[in-house]
């Protein structure tokens, strides 16, 4: 069946870094474009970044310049580096794999991981 399994979430102070990885298996990982959504309990789900099939990222606003996302395919992997984390980046992160780019940014998944938490306090 098809997996996405995050790591890598953990605790960290504002202003370091964290690097998220999404291990993918049971599809053509390599024809889904993929990318983060976070979600902090009484928030709304949040687009953090995606990365097509051609390579091309996107973010959303509030981690761009921070955040960069990156996709491995001959691993199946997905990636996120974050740095500059600050306290309202804390959240469960989760690696979706939308079919296509519309798909994925607005919401329609085709697949989606368990999460991976990250808590970013002095």
């Amino acid at each position: 069946g098809v997996q996405l399994v995050e790591s890598g979430g953990g605790s960290v102070q504002p202003g370091g870094s964290l690097r998220l990885s999404c291990l993918a298996s049971g599809f053509t990982y390599s024809n889904y474009c993929m990318g983060w959504f976070r979600q902090t309990p009484g928030k709304v789900r949040e687009v953090v970044a995606s990365v097509d099939t051609d390579g091309s990222a996107m973010y959303g606003d509030s981690v761009k310049g921070r955040f960069t996302v990156s996709r491995d395919n001959s691993k199946n992997t997905l990636y996120l580096q974050m740095n500059n984390v600050n306290v309202e980046d804390t959240a469960k992160y989760y690696c979706v794999a939308g079919r296509t780019f519309v798909d994925f940014w607005r919401g329609r998944g085709n697949y989606w991981g368990r999460g991976t938490q990250v808590t970013v306090s002095p």
